[in-house]
């Protein structure tokens, strides 16, 4: 006869497959938490970079603008060509800036989750499972199943912020992770002087 969850004395049924929340992980633990937090601080300084460097081409495109009527064509044309120059290279340098803002992150959240890999392991092994699937991936499940709490509540005692952490160099990939958080906003295009 089927044995229930409740009989031997409240002892945990054997689940063959659990279920966790993989970005939930993530964002719940302290070490998550603090990359997440580190993240959103640089990504606010690199968009107060960028609204300054804004603020500052488009005076610098005004100057040129209201001069116009004092320089010859062809000085012009040699401003407007520099300044269109030096404003691609500027976005093309805050767009890297982004990028490496937003690949840093990633990399810290590969690190993260190669890490307690071994975690999710013993708990498959202390529950008798043999699978650990993401939860979005469930049509329908027992909550039983899920270990995400108890994955939370492991990781922040045994690998608290992860700053003590000795983390690979290139983590091994961990199956498909969610998506990363979106990239920090990029510096707007300025309009070239017209004229030129």
């Amino acid at each position: 006869m089927p044995v229930s969850a409740q009989d031997g004395a409240g002892a945990q049924a054997p689940l063959p497959v659990l279920t966790m929340d993989v970005e939930g992980l993530f964002e719940r633990t302290l070490w998550g938490k603090r990359i997440m937090s580190e993240l959103a601080a640089e990504s606010a300084a690199l968009t107060a970079e960028n609204n300054r460097i804004a603020d500052d081409l488009i005076a610098e495109e005004k100057s040129l603008t209201d001069r116009r009527a004092s320089l010859a064509p062809g000085a012009f044309r040699a401003e407007a060509d520099a300044f269109d120059e030096r404003a691609t290279g500027i976005r093309n340098a805050q767009r890297a800036k982004s990028q490496a803002l937003s690949q840093s992150f990633e990399n810290q959240r590969q690190a993260f989750y190669t890490s307690v890999a071994p975690l999710m392991d013993e708990f498959l092994a202390s529950r008798g499972a043999v699978v650990l699937l993401d939860r979005r991936a469930i049509i329908r499940g027992l909550e039983a199943a899920d270990i995400t709490d108890e994955l939370v509540d492991m990781v922040n005692a045994r690998m608290g912020d992860g700053l003590t952490q000795s983390l690979p160099d290139t983590p091994a990939p961990l199956g498909e992770l969610p998506a990363p958080m979106p990239q920090t906003p990029s510096l707007p295009d300025t309009t070239r002087p017209s004229g030129n």
